[in-house]
């Protein structure tokens, strides 16, 4: 991507533009777990079973991700500040049609177009901070970038309960409009307009089966849970995944500007960091969307004291996020991604075994926790080992897999606990933690044979949101 247009920017709107950018990257971390909480609500509200709850909480991670990378090359070919503001209206006015919902499949038509608008803003709002700093200044910039987004999915669950249990669940969408026309109204003004060199080639077809394909995947799982793993459907969809997958690299390698070179996974530590962050969020997902559905349908807690009881959780991931640096730097990526993912396991293990809300909030605690030390390692593992030029591909990637795993994640643990979370009982939620616990540990065990030894170092300038 090039400058040829950009026009100087003041140093005071500089700063004034990565706030904003800044607040509209938090509204989108937010929205994949400010959900979970809402969930019981929006279900009485409106009528719904697991399965359109479930779909609530997928579809926009589905969306989000399933589309980044054509976000990022729209952005490229058309111009950052254009789809940048372009996928802002999208997510502002998605946020309001989802509030507004009266049934399920407009709530899921929304949250589908929250999450296009959202991989549309996200790419593009990251390369104007890049394009915007230098320097120290860039990786200050990228510092507090990074951290609102982790803030954003930390407070997620706590702003559900509060909204939740004050104005109502509608709010958990509403709370986004006022916040994103005010971005819109004031961020023309401090982004500078740049004109690309050269328009690049879209690659529709290749979105279209990524994201598809993802779909199909959500779709057969989510199903399991009501016809079982040998039913036609369930089947069906499952095949199509499959087969939408191999034809999408097939594709991609066919094409003279793919949407993902999928070559790109044939690196080892690539292709390893995209697995553990794939693994991370599907448990991390999995386990706050279970508990905050057990918490409230099983414990009878009402939605403000659910949102209240995650603050422990918050806090863990917050710790543990700030020791993380320092546990990389003297064990590596692969002690760190064992580390954090036996921790994950251990978490897990602790909700499959102990009752009461005390079990759960520790549970969740010791694994939210071991899951951000993954975080972490995964992105260091990915982008650490490659070049330079390589790592705006590989974080691209990285990013991409952040999202579809809770979305994968979310589906399997739903099929699961399907007869409990019908029923308002813990029928089958011990069996999906003790799942959760078992992928966490194959996830160590993986992560012991493929993440390479020795300690890596990020790339100036590249953060995962």
């Amino acid at each position: 991507m090039t400058d040829s247009a950009t026009q100087a920017v003041p140093d005071s709107r500089r700063w004034i533009a990565l706030v904003l950018l800044c607040v509209a990257q938090f509204m989108l971390i937010l929205d994949v777990t400010v959900i979970n909480v809402a969930l019981p609500s929006i279900g009485s509200g409106l009528d719904l079973d697991r399965a359109w709850l479930t779909w609530a909480v997928t579809a926009y991670t589905l969306c989000f991700g399933g589309l980044m990378l054509l976000g990022g090359r729209l952005g490229d070919a058309y111009g950052t500040r254009r789809i940048l503001l372009a996928g802002l209206t999208l997510f502002t006015l998605a946020s309001l049609v989802t509030g507004l919902a009266t049934s399920g499949p407009v709530l899921i038509g929304g949250r589908l177009a929250q999450g296009v608008g959202a991989a549309l803003l996200s790419p593009s709002a990251l390369a104007t901070i890049t394009r915007t700093f230098h320097g120290a200044e860039r990786g200050k910039a990228l510092g507090a970038w990074a951290a609102l987004g982790g803030a954003g999915f930390a407070a997620g669950a706590l702003l559900g309960g509060l909204l939740t249990a004050w104005p109502g669940w509608r709010w958990v969408f509403f709370i986004n409009v006022p916040v994103g026309l005010a971005v819109l109204v004031l961020l023309p003004r401090m982004v500078a307009a740049h004109r690309p060199a050269r328009r690049r080639r879209i690659d529709l077809p290749g979105a279209v089966l990524a994201t598809g394909s993802t779909a199909a995947l959500v779709y057969g799982l989510v199903n399991v849970g009501d016809s079982g793993w040998g039913s036609a459907t369930t089947l069906l969809a499952l095949g199509g995944a499959l087969a939408g997958y191999v034809l999408f690299a097939v594709v991609e390698r066919a094409t003279a500007e793919p949407l993902m070179d999928v070559r790109i996974l044939a690196r080892r530590p690539v292709a390893t960091g995209a697995f553990l962050m794939l693994a991370a969020t599907a448990l991390l997902l999995a386990m706050v969307f279970l508990g905050s559905l057990y918490l409230q349908r099983v414990q009878g807690m009402p939605a403000l004291v659910t949102g209240l009881l995650f603050v422990p959780v918050a806090l863990a991931t917050g710790a543990v996020g700030h020791l993380a640096g320092h546990v990389i730097h003297r064990h590596g990526a692969r002690g760190a991604a064992v580390s954090g993912l036996l921790l994950a396991a251990a978490g897990a293990t602790v909700l499959a075994l102990v009752d009461g809300t005390a079990g759960v909030i520790t549970g969740l605690a010791i694994g939210a926790g071991g899951i951000v030390l993954t975080f972490v390692a995964a992105t260091t593992t990915a982008l650490g080992y490659v070049s330079q030029h390589e790592a705006g591909l590989a974080s691209g990637v990285v990013n991409t897999f952040h999202e579809v795993g809770g979305s994968v994640g979310v589906a399997v643990v739903s099929a699961i606990a399907a007869r409990g979370i019908e029923a308002g009982t813990a029928s089958g939620f011990p069996a999906a933690y003790a799942v959760a616990a078992g992928a966490a540990v194959v996830a160590a065990l993986i992560a012991v044979a493929l993440v390479p030894k020795g300690k890596a170092h990020l790339p100036e300038g590249v953060h995962l949101h």
